[in-house]
């Protein structure tokens, strides 16, 4: 009676898994890289904050940086303003700020009208909640996943708001001052710029194409959010997976529409909260003293 050959055993198609000692070393890169971005975030944050409590010292003659830092805090979470917002305000303040008197004869406006963003909660006076509108209404005009929005302060782009980016880019991208990058190209001509693809676009150094095209964006496009002379005091960019072929004359209408309104929000956000902060800030630092 014959029997059946026997066939070698089938190979194993499937794909190995990463070894203990390869899978550990990927976990400490990622960590690593994470703590680096950490640390230059802070190393960014760090020097604007410090140079307030500087001024708020000599100006009210505090006893030391930590009572100048607490004010800041409180003053910064009872307006809900971003401590590097207020920071910020108190350095480009030249003198001291009006008291309580003469904020309440301050002409009071309301806040701009923002058709077209979908604030939460409907508060069209925190800031936060309206750059949040402000970086969804980008998304939606150019219909991508992944945006962001910045702040004009100190001379700089801060990042405020992001979405769809991994923290490496966010990290990176945490303050611009330099002009190899969309959104300060923009800036610096007061226009929008579209980049179609960012594998071949001149305007960026190798460094900040790398990390770009490493959080999986080949195509931006950045807004000015201007006021009313027409001068950028934030930028909103949409980051997209693939080159672009640009958009339409409708799309880039609405973005401008867009930048404008955001930017008169803002620009009122600085003239009426930013400055009865100071105000607030005026009088608790002259009751330490």
């Amino acid at each position: 009676m014959s029997q059946e050959p026997q066939l070698p055993p089938a190979a194993d198609s499937r794909v190995p898994e990463p070894d203990a000692d390869s899978a550990g070393l990927h976990r400490e890169i990622v960590r690593l890289r994470e703590q680096n971005a950490g640390l230059q975030e802070r190393l960014h944050a760090h020097p604007a904050i410090s140079l307030a409590q500087g001024v708020l010292m000599e100006r009210y003659r505090l006893p030391a940086p930590e009572v100048s830092f607490t004010l800041l805090r409180e003053a910064s979470q009872r307006f809900n303003i971003k401590l590097h917002t207020l920071a910020d305000a108190v350095v480009r303040t030249p003198h001291r700020p009006e008291g309580p008197a003469r904020a309440a004869e301050r002409t009071r406006t309301p806040p701009p009208p923002l058709p077209g963003l979908r604030i939460a909660g409907a508060d069209r006076t925190h800031q936060g909640e309206v750059l949040s509108a402000t970086l969804h209404r980008v998304m939606d005009i150019t219909q991508t996943g992944m945006g962001n929005v910045q702040l004009a302060e100190g001379g700089r782009l801060r990042m405020v708001r992001h979405a769809g980016l991994e923290r490496e880019f966010t990290s990176f991208f945490a303050f611009v001052d330099s002009p190899t990058t969309s959104c300060a190209q923009a800036a610096e001509d007061r226009r929008q710029v579209t980049v179609r693809d960012v594998a071949t676009a001149d305007v960026f150094d190798e460094g900040s194409r790398h990390v770009i095209l490493l959080a999986g964006s080949r195509a931006c496009h950045s807004v000015p959010l201007v006021n009313r002379a027409g001068v950028p005091i934030g930028m909103a960019s949409s980051h997209h997976e693939r080159p672009l072929p640009g958009f339409t004359r409708a799309q880039l209408h609405a973005l401008e529409a867009t930048g404008l309104m955001v930017g008169r929000w803002l620009s009122w956000h600085r003239h009426t909260v930013v400055l009865d902060a100071l105000a607030h800030l005026h009088t608790a630092a002259t009751e330490e003293r």
